[in-house]
């Protein structure tokens, strides 16, 4: 079958692969529709930092360069265990997670921090850039038939941020301000789950002009930071104390100083973003206003199927807007990571198929 896999630095080369042949746990998944993620272009750029190499194969699957790419993943059941709850045809989103099962972490229910953690798309064992995966039955959930699947590959990302804004542990979001640190695909994902949860306060600083514009269709403010005071403009608009809680997705020194200027007295600022550099945080904010300073890896199963279900009650309203560009998977390339690397703030969600007709 097709597969777009992982070679090296700015190496994704679309090639013939083996067809998955699934396990006895495993459900056979025809995929319809993959989401290139930020993650995806990170390594794309840089890596391999997560992709396991020759002299570092993945823990879990023994597997390394190269890869099939794609982790943000939806599509339709081939074939599946007699004992789960699949059937041939039916619509899923598949939790794209890699963990033992076994060990402390997971046994507390903690599978995101699992020894032996990894990704659909990055640890090996097949991913979202090909025509078909193998993947345990458990972590494919059904979705009725009147779920529009390319829709449904926007459930990924906006788990990573239903995940970030459960861990700050606050009940009522109608009570509170937010501010966001990066009006990308993530920082976007989180506004949409603010707004399911019923939060009416949310500012967004994003300095590249095509992403503010987008973000200013459902955030309540944005900023932009290297001509605006993001500290004063949220103190502003929050009677001088400034905002509740931060969300950065960002992962540079810069939004960082501005955020922590921005949140208030006994805050919280929550990271969600993965830093190519150290994270220094700014002593004068971080003592002086008693901050708490929290982070988010990914997702658990727990938050993962809250996401599906809100996205499949409707909870998500206009979330279609993340999707800038669909296509086919011989031009993932040219069409996908380059586009995204030339102009990236044009875009907020690119997604591929394998399936022409789909387009």
């Amino acid at each position: 079958m097709k597969a777009a896999q992982y070679f090296g630095n700015r190496d994704i080369r679309v090639t013939d692969v083996p067809k998955p042949e699934p396990k006895v746990n495993e459900a056979l998944v025809a995929i319809e529709w993959c989401g290139i993620c930020g993650s995806d272009l990170h390594e794309y750029l840089i890596g391999p930092a997560v992709v396991p190499t020759k002299d570092r194969p993945h823990p879990a699957t023994g597997e390394h360069v190269p890869v099939t790419m794609g982790h943000e993943f939806c599509g339709r059941i081939v074939s599946a265990p007699e004992d789960s709850n699949l059937s041939p045809g039916q619509a899923v989103i598949v939790d794209p997670r890699i963990y033992c099962g076994s060990c402390a972490r997971c046994d507390d229910a903690i599978t995101n921090g699992c020894h032996t953690w990894g990704f659909k798309g990055f640890s090996g064992s097949g991913g979202g850039f090909s025509e078909a995966v193998a993947v345990g039955a458990k972590m494919c959930y059904p979705l009725p038939d009147s779920v529009d699947l390319k829709l449904a590959a926007l459930i990924e990302p906006l788990v990573v941020a239903w995940h970030a804004i459960a861990l700050v542990g606050i009940d009522d979001w109608s009570k509170q301000s937010v501010l966001i640190l990066g009006g990308g695909p993530v920082g976007i994902a989180h506004i949409f789950v603010l707004r399911a949860h019923g939060c009416k306060q949310i500012y967004v600083s994003e300095p590249a002009t095509t992403r503010a514009e987008q973000n200013k269709l459902i955030a309540d403010k944005v900023f932009n930071p290297v001509q605006e005071d993001v500290g004063d403009e949220c103190r502003k608009l929050t009677g001088g104390e400034g905002v509740d809680v931060v969300f950065d997705c960002a992962g540079l020194p810069k939004a960082l100083d501005a955020g922590m200027n921005a949140v208030k007295f006994k805050g919280i600022y929550m990271n969600v973003a993965g830093w190519e550099q150290p994270m220094s945080l700014p002593f004068q904010y971080f003592m002086l206003k008693e901050l708490t300073v929290k982070a988010s890896m990914a997702y658990d199963d727990r938050h993962f199927k809250e996401t599906v279900d809100a996205f499949v009650a409707g909870k998500f309203k206009g979330a279609e807007s993340m999707i800038t560009s669909t296509i086919h998977i011989d031009d993932i390339v040219e069409k996908g990571f380059e586009e995204l690397v030339s102009n990236k703030d044009q875009h907020i969600k690119v997604l591929v198929t394998a399936h022409k007709d789909k387009l």
